[in-house]
């Protein structure tokens, strides 16, 4: 009687254990097929580009892009899950494998590919400058001794201090809503960032009228899709897609239904492989 019972229970401890193997077999990130999930990069706080919404929805350009992308891929929309990934994070989210590539308004330049592949350009900006509606800033040099806000592991303040203002008091935050906030109140002069970026913020409803684009064209920043370091089959995938998207004018539809409101005026698709430096 003892062993009936033990061996039911080691039946009933089996059973058990296959049918959470089989629940969580789905729940599997990246890379393949067989109804496995995949998580994608993207930035929560960016209107027009990457939002997460308050009812819990994601929108903007990169997001539309990523979705795209992971459908090529063999994703539905249902097998994604977003994960929001800030500036400062992005190498790192890749490295230990937290996603399986980043959309995250990610400017591919030399120092970041030492640490990451990416895949595209998918998008060329500028970068550019969200003041006061009632200010202006005729130039770079005009941020000197100005208090000027970026993020965290952004090129866009480093850039200025650089190449254009090196006597701009910089200030460093962990978002771009917090550089508006304290745009709005006076805190600081400037919003240092893409141009498509700060489109975003601009046309929002509770912003329309208190800020606008300073118009310069301080950089390009040729946004590309991050790869863990030495997934080429990834990286050859998603230019695949990316080819595809602009040649059947999702692209085009992509940049209408985000950037129209704001009047953003995009350069077009650039081509694969061509960084505009």
């Amino acid at each position: 009687m003892k062993l009936h019972k033990a061996s039911a229970a080691a039946a009933a401890a089996l059973v058990l254990s296959l049918t959470a193997t089989a629940c969580g077999g789905d729940s599997d990130s990246g890379g393949g097929d067989g109804g496995k999930k995949i998580t994608i990069g993207i930035k929560y706080d960016q209107p027009g580009l990457g939002l997460k919404t308050p009812d819990g929805k994601f929108t903007g350009f990169d997001v539309d892009v990523a979705t795209y992308v992971a459908k090529e891929l063999g994703y539905d929309a249902k097998d994604i899950t977003f994960k929001e990934t800030k500036s400062a994070d992005r190498e790192t989210a890749l490295e230990r494998g937290d996603v399986d590539f980043i959309a995250a308004t990610y400017s591919i330049n030399d120092e970041r590919k030492q640490k990451v592949d990416f895949a595209g350009p998918y998008l060329l900006a500028h970068q550019d400058l969200l003041i006061r509606s009632d200010d202006s800033v005729a130039k770079g040099e005009d941020l000197n001794g100005k208090k000027l806000c970026s993020v965290t592991g952004s090129t866009s303040a480093q850039n200025v201090k650089k190449d254009f203002a090196p006597k701009a008091q910089l200030k460093e935050v962990g978002t771009y809503s917090e550089c508006l906030s304290a745009l709005q109140s006076g805190a600081v002069d400037a919003l240092t960032t893409d141009d498509s970026i700060l489109a975003g913020f601009a046309a929002q409803d509770q912003y329309k009228g208190k800020f606008k684009l300073a118009g310069l064209k301080l950089s390009n920043e040729n946004y590309g899709i991050g790869v863990k370091k030495g997934d080429k089959e990834m990286v050859d995938k998603i230019n695949a897609a990316l080819e595809k998207m602009v040649k059947d004018k999702a692209w085009d539809k992509a940049v209408a239904a985000n950037f129209g409101p704001a009047n953003y005026q995009n350069e077009p698709a650039p081509k694969i492989g061509n960084i505009v430096k």
